[in-house]
């Protein structure tokens, strides 16, 4: 859907005009960068000069900074349709696009800078958008969104606590799983609402002649998303209670059958329908990376086993939240510049690299002595998938809407 704001003529009105456009650039520039440089890191190629450990810098630069720049371009292109109110453009979204910047230059240098104020850098834009975001939606009174806000609120919690963590024991135990478990719940949120939408829309267009179609939102979802949420905050607080056999036995079990529950309400969205199109059934293979996440993550709980507990934390990193991303991308910013809702062929070259850049670190997790070829594997391909939305859909979100 194309507000009145889409349709600015001057470039650099375009660019400003709604949140998809420089936060999704951004967003893939920096996830580009974020794993090119990793990487090498990790392996002791290079140096970044962050006071933040590689592993540390990592998991928060994934979770603070590139996860909440897609959130951000999703929710202030979303929030307009749902509450009728005008977009943050112009100068507004300027100064969001600039204190989630100065939050990566501060993480990135850290080592030069007061803690504290790195910290209070990093978590201003979280608070920010959630001020934001939470405006819009209680002014409109659309109280059903005002979870999303929690969450945002959460996120910016957490930030602070992994902060708060890094440099006082010089390692996290809460707050990157805790962020984490806020991020894949918002994740389900959307999704729950979105694909099946997206689906029914298109099976009415393009499969006219009959078939069966998503189910809607019933207490089956509901009790999915229950159960996850337990089955998250178990996860989290398992360093509590990880000498207590049966603690361990009642999360590893709740996470599997979370997993088993997620799959489930996946199957009713009639994902097997959706094959034709690649922009729409990447949307579906994401999700799938939520249950196999959940199933993996169980599985590294009950049996006590580092490799599948790692199999499961990238399956939801790199597989569901990574892909996900990826996915809206691509859809919001065609459905947004006028573009054809369907992926061309260097579309489906993008999904095909962040399928590779999943599947290749969730092997790393199961087969770590595969480690010195399939980590660059998945980070080439990773950079290969958000770098080439950047070359692909760069000039789109630059550039005023087409006829």
């Amino acid at each position: 859907m194309a507000t009145i704001d889409d349709t600015h003529r001057s470039r650099q009105m375009a660019f400003l005009s709604l949140g998809f456009r420089p936060f999704f650039l951004f967003g893939a520039l920096y996830a580009a960068l974020l794993v090119a440089l990793w990487v090498p890191w990790f392996l002791g190629l290079i140096a970044v000069p962050s006071a933040f450990p590689p592993v540390a810098w990592h998991a928060h630069e994934l979770l603070f900074g590139f996860v909440p720049a897609i959130i951000a371009g999703f929710l202030l292109t979303a929030v307009p349709n749902w509450t009728g109110r005008a977009p943050v453009v112009g100068s507004g979204l300027a100064l969001l696009l600039f204190v989630w910047l100065l939050g990566r230059f501060s993480i990135a240098f850290s080592e030069h800078l007061d803690p504290r104020a790195t910290a209070a850098i990093s978590v201003a834009f979280s608070i920010l958008l959630a001020a934001v975001i939470g405006r819009e939606i209680i002014a409109a009174r659309n109280w059903r969104n005002l979870k999303i806000v929690v969450v945002l609120c959460g996120i910016a919690i957490a930030d602070g606590l992994f902060h708060y963590e890094i440099f006082v024991f010089g390692r996290t135990k809460f707050s990157h799983t805790g962020a984490l478990a806020l991020v894949l719940l918002l994740v389900m949120i959307v999704a729950g609402r979105i694909i099946p939408l997206f689906t029914t829309n298109w099976l009415l267009q393009n499969r006219p002649a009959g078939g069966i179609l998503p189910v809607s939102f019933s207490r089956g979802d509901v009790a999915s998303m229950l159960l996850s949420g337990a089955a998250l905050v178990a996860w989290v607080f398992l360093p509590f209670y990880d000498e207590v056999a049966w603690g361990i036995s009642v999360a590893g079990g709740t996470l599997v059958v979370a997993g088993i529950a997620n799959l489930g309400r996946q199957m009713r969205w009639v994902p097997q329908r959706t094959l034709a199109e690649p922009l729409l059934a990447i949307l579906h293979v994401a999700y799938a990376f939520v249950g196999i996440g959940f199933i993996l993550t169980g599985l590294g709980v009950l049996w006590d086993d580092a490799g599948f507990a790692s199999a499961g934390l990238h399956a939801w990193t790199t597989g569901a939240l990574s892909t996900m991303m990826i996915a809206v991308m691509t859809r919001v910013s065609r459905g947004h510049t006028g573009r054809r809702l369907t992926a061309p062929w260097s579309t489906v070259v993008l999904y095909a690299a962040m399928l590779v850049a999943a599947l290749s670190r969730i092997t790393v997790s199961l087969a770590p002595e595969h480690t010195m070829v399939l980590l660059p594997l998945s980070g080439a391909a990773w950079v290969v998938a958000f770098g080439g939305f950047a070359v692909l859909y760069g000039p789109m979100l630059a550039r005023p809407r087409v006829a």
